[in-house]
């Protein structure tokens, strides 16, 4: 029951970090204007799909993470739904588990995002491991589509949403400058040699 209710709790987690992201993030929601100001106007100002992908101003790097009060916001709001389910089930692992679970979400959403557009000259922990360093490449990738179409890949550390929703994007449309490092894939449009090889 515990793992199951984890893997619910982080696609949970995800769906409303999908949601937050599209529809408060990214434009005016009512008369709530301050994510959108912070995320839109500012984040994606200074940090784009071109080399300012990485942090170029020592001034701008507290424009990466969210407002410190952000999270316990967020993680609140989460809680809810598996409050409500907790009441209604008797059942107060749901709402330990999932608000846990999110809470877990939404700091790996900091430190990857944070990781994405700070990079280090010697790769951190998260980069150097073969897995978990993978995962972040392809997910680093993801967000630079992001910055390049700020209507695809909405999500940072899970993009089951995106795929669900239909607003994935592996690959580029056009080609672009890109930002280049060891952690950022190459997400140029496939040449048609590469499109050829795949078949």
């Amino acid at each position: 029951m515990s793992i199951l209710l984890i893997v619910v709790s982080v696609a949970y987690a995800s769906l409303l970090e999908y949601l937050l992201h599209k529809l408060v993030m990214h434009r005016p929601f009512g008369a709530l204007e301050y994510p959108f100001k912070a995320h839109a106007l500012t984040h994606h100002r200074i940090f784009r799909a071109d080399s300012t992908y990485h942090l170029q101003n020592e001034k701008d790097k507290w424009t990466i993470p969210m407002a410190w009060w952000n999270g316990p916001v967020l993680i609140s709001i989460l809680a809810i739904l598996p409050a409500i389910m907790s009441l209604a089930l008797h059942d107060w692992r749901i709402f330990v588990i999932a608000t846990l679970t999110g809470a877990g979400y939404y700091g790996t959403y900091e430190y990857i995002h944070w990781c994405m557009h700070l990079p280090q000259k010697k790769k951190r922990m998260i980069e150097r491991l073969p897995v978990i360093g993978w995962i972040f490449y392809r997910l680093n990738g993801h967000h630079l589509l992001h910055h390049l179409y700020m209507n695809k890949n909405f999500n940072v550390v899970l993009p089951l949403w995106d795929l669900c929703f239909g607003s994935l994007l592996v690959r580029s449309k056009i080609r672009f400058a890109q930002a280049r490092g060891p952690c950022v894939p190459d997400v140029q449009p496939k040449t048609p040699t590469q499109a050829i090889e795949e078949l």
